[in-house]
């Protein structure tokens, strides 16, 4: 099987010490994350995607989760995603206040049930004025919804929770300065069995307010439309197209707090297995092809994502650039 036909990972990470930080994602944006795209784990360790200010080329993209084996640090957002976010993807567009909620998470809805009233689907979005899907609201659904894979706009920001897609649907790799993206479908099933189409993932991130189908993808080819970066699916044994929210930072050993806030074709490790990352959550480390020397750092090697025999076909070169453990 050839790295362009991919299918689910189905074993674990080798590199469980790897921060996946998530995502508007966090989304986790993406992932993807809102995304900015970035996804982290909030303080009881779930997941979270933020959304970001990078966007994929909007002809026909859609989305999947992030990785197996690997943990994240905080916020949310994909996001992403979309698809994590650090201070350097923070949306700078205006937010939609709810004047009912006191920022806290609120669930006005269930994203698998939608059940909103008629005319009106069930979106995640922040309530609090930040940059990750934190809460549910019914949204109305456009006079002429866009479908899965079109191009579409949001009001607001990119987590407004109000766009133009269909309902079981969002606009997602949001690009903050026109406010348009691609509609992503939700995953469908239950939070226990989620299922995407084929070629696609479930990631469920930012306490299950996020749930999107990102496409599959090769982190070593970087294969994902536009601007959007191959990073690990979270919440399955997988890599996934998640929002850019890397900025101007992002590059090999910045410091990270969420996976998509490194540029494409690196990820937010644990400071542990990064040189000279003491004292931040995570660095930026790169994924490598395992036999091949491609790490600059000499204190680093490329060592298998996976542990021994457990990489699905096509994965098993999959590397990262890290401190010998």
């Amino acid at each position: 099987m050839t790295r362009h036909s991919l299918i689910p990972l189905l074993g674990a990470a080798a590199l469980s010490t790897f921060l996946v930080a998530c995502d508007a994602d966090s989304d986790d944006g993406g992932g993807s994350g809102a995304d900015s795209g970035g996804q982290v784990d909030d303080d009881d360790g779930s997941p979270t995607e933020t959304e970001g200010s990078s966007t994929p080329d909007p002809s026909g993209t859609t989305d999947g989760p992030d990785p197996s084996g690997t943990t994240a640090p905080d916020p949310d957002p994909d996001t992403d995603s979309s698809d994590t976010d650090s201070s350097d993807t923070e949306d700078t567009n205006s937010f939609i206040d709810d004047p009912d909620t006191d920022g806290g998470v609120s669930v006005e809805c269930d994203v698998w049930s939608d059940d909103c009233p008629g005319g009106q689907k069930c979106m995640p979005w922040a309530n609090d004025g930040g940059n990750s899907w934190n809460a549910t609201r019914c949204s109305p659904i456009d006079d002429n919804p866009a479908q899965i894979g079109d191009p579409c706009s949001v009001e607001g920001s990119g987590v407004s929770g109000i766009d133009t897609c269909d309902s079981r649907s969002m606009c997602y790799y949001v690009d903050s300065e026109t406010n348009e993206g691609v509609c992503v479908g939700f995953c469908e099933g239950t939070q226990m069995a989620p299922s995407c189409d084929s070629g696609f993932i479930c990631t469920i991130v930012n306490d299950g307010v996020l749930t999107l189908c990102r496409p599959e993808c090769d982190p070593l080819l970087q294969d994902c439309q536009g601007s959007a970066a191959c990073l690990p699916a979270t919440g399955a044994q997988g890599f996934t197209c998640i929002i850019d929210a890397s900025g101007e930072a992002g590059a090999s050993g910045d410091p990270c707090e969420f996976i998509n806030a490194c540029d494409p074709g690196l990820y937010c490790a644990s400071a542990e297995v990064v040189p000279d990352c003491a004292g931040a959550t995570g660095c930026c480390t790169a994924f490598c092809d395992i036999g091949d020397d491609e790490c600059t750092n000499v204190e680093t090697e490329c060592v298998p994502y996976f542990e021994e025999g457990s990489a699905p076909p096509g994965y098993e070169t999959v590397g990262a650039c890290a401190i010998p453990q």
